[in-house]
């Protein structure tokens, strides 16, 4: 017989059941931490903090509210959360919501690659998933246009080992983007290709309004140019071209995560990065 008595001298005494067990790790309730809310398996980014709730926000835009007292975990871990104090513990998330690698150098890059439209597009997609894609070994090229994407992936040369993911802006039925890529999916270069789109006029609008203090992006006459129109309606310089391009890091400025961007972007990259890493068949 051992001298502990796990129960103590009063059986009835509070905590008694928990004797011996390790409690939880106390982690700060920072804002764009990912965990779990056990119970109901919940997983989100932390998008607010109160005195007594947290909300969580996941991949899909849902939000919900717990109590600060519920069980919670990280990577599986049981933890604690507290209000704010100090800086993050545990495992850092990127800002796509994936872990953090801080130890892994980038690979070389794949032969596979992901082109997207213009540069806003390409800045946006390094902003928030620039870690994953570099560990992935993943490069990203923009286009400059649609237009001529016949050509520049006849002369990439696709194959299963070689494959390419396309994210069209405007991708819409009827659209001249969704001819393109209807063209291209039927062709034989299409078992190689994956050509998806978001259904925003320009890049710009999956960020989400709110970051930017509005409910919802103004709506532009097609006969105005639409990023001008934009700078206009919100009444922010646009005159000329520089204009136009401090109008897209003030935007690109508000993005910090995933949860900052619409679900319709947030998919079809995924998708991509996806489809472009997974083995050929």
């Amino acid at each position: 017989m051992t001298d502990f008595d796990r129960y103590g001298d009063d059986v009835l005494a509070k905590g008694w059941k928990d004797a011996g067990r390790k409690p939880p790790r106390v982690v700060d309730a920072v804002r764009d931490l990912v965990v779990e809310e056990t119970r109901s398996g919940f997983t989100g980014a932390i998008v607010r903090v109160e005195a007594q709730t947290v909300e969580l926000v996941d991949w899909k835009d849902r939000v919900r509210a717990f109590p600060l007292t519920s069980a919670f975990a990280i990577d599986g871990e049981p933890v604690r959360l507290q209000y704010p104090r100090a800086a993050p513990q545990g495992r850092l998330r990127s800002a796509s919501g994936s872990f953090a690698v801080t130890d892994a150098t980038a690979r070389v890059a794949l032969p596979s690659r992901i082109f997207v439209e213009g540069r806003h597009d390409a800045e946006l997609v390094e902003k928030v998933w620039g870690h994953d894609l570099r560990i992935e070994g993943v490069a990203v090229e923009y286009l400059e246009g649609v237009d001529h994407l016949a050509d520049v992936l006849k002369e990439f040369k696709p194959s299963p080992t070689r494959k390419v993911g396309v994210l069209v802006d405007h991708l819409v039925k009827g659209s001249k983007e969704s001819r393109i890529a209807e063209q291209i999916s039927r062709s034989p270069l299409g078992r190689s290709v994956l050509v998806v789109g978001h259904p925003y006029v320009d890049v710009w609008q999956s960020v989400k309004p709110g970051r930017l203090g509005m409910t919802e992006w103004p709506t532009i006459p097609r006969s105005i140019e639409w990023k001008h129109g934009i700078c206009q309606a919100l009444g922010w310089p646009h005159d000329e071209q520089a204009d136009i391009a401090r109008a897209w890091q003030r935007i690109l400025g508000q993005v910090r995560t995933f949860a900052d961007l619409e679900p319709a972007f947030l998919g079809r990259v995924e998708e991509l990065i996806d489809f472009v890493t997974a083995p050929a068949a």
